[in-house]
């Protein structure tokens, strides 16, 4: 099973590149974040790979960092939700969006990506909501874990989120707040702290 590429870039389509490793040319399907950040042609690149082997086709899925093939795999698991409907997910939200949309359980972000209704929306948040504390994403899903949004850390968001900010943005700003001022951090030392955040 290929696991990583590292070669240049052939070419790049509208879902997919060419990555060139001595003198093979493969086709590697990939989301719109990491197509953007490839480089032009005869660039350089290392890719993370996901290989899926199937009666008629091989298809190799690209990543630019181990995060997103995380959540790539990750995304596979949930029923309806194939390897397409993953890309389409990971084009519209970065790793670290689509972590706080699940732990904050907001359906209305993963509707953004081409595919997805609120039902499969609903399914996608409910069944991987447990799951991503089993992953290193980052420190947003380390603090969720450790508080399961509850206490000061909710009601900080739900503070902000009564102020006009998005969920997500507000849980964001709380996560790295909490983070830096410890676990007995008060409502009203998170509700400045996660201002500030969101200000900076």
């Amino acid at each position: 099973m290929i696991a990583k590429l590292t070669g240049v870039i052939d070419s790049k389509a509208a879902d997919a590149a060419i990555v060139e490793v001595g003198g093979v040319g493969y086709q590697v399907f990939c989301s719109a974040r990491t197509l953007g950040r490839l480089p032009a042609a005869g660039g350089a690149i290392s890719l993370f790979i996901d290989t899926h082997v199937r009666e008629d086709h091989i298809h190799l899925y690209g990543f630019i960092d181990a995060a997103e093939r995380e959540w790539f795999r990750l995304l596979t698991t949930v029923q309806g939700v194939g390897a397409r409907l993953a890309m389409a997910i990971l084009s519209v939200l970065s790793s670290g969006d689509l972590t706080e949309a699940i732990l904050v359980q907001e359906k209305t972000s993963l509707t953004r990506a081409s595919g997805v209704g609120p039902k499969l929306a609903a399914r996608i948040v409910a069944e991987l909501k447990d799951k991503v504390g089993g992953i290193a994403l980052g420190p947003v899903a380390a603090v969720a874990a450790a508080t399961e949004a509850s206490g000061p850390v909710a009601d900080a968001v739900s503070a902000l989120v009564n102020l006009g900010y998005r969920r997500t943005e507000a849980f964001g700003a709380v996560a790295q707040a909490s983070k830096r001022l410890g676990p007995n951090a008060g409502l009203d030392v998170l509700i400045k702290a996660g201002l500030k955040e969101l200000s900076a």
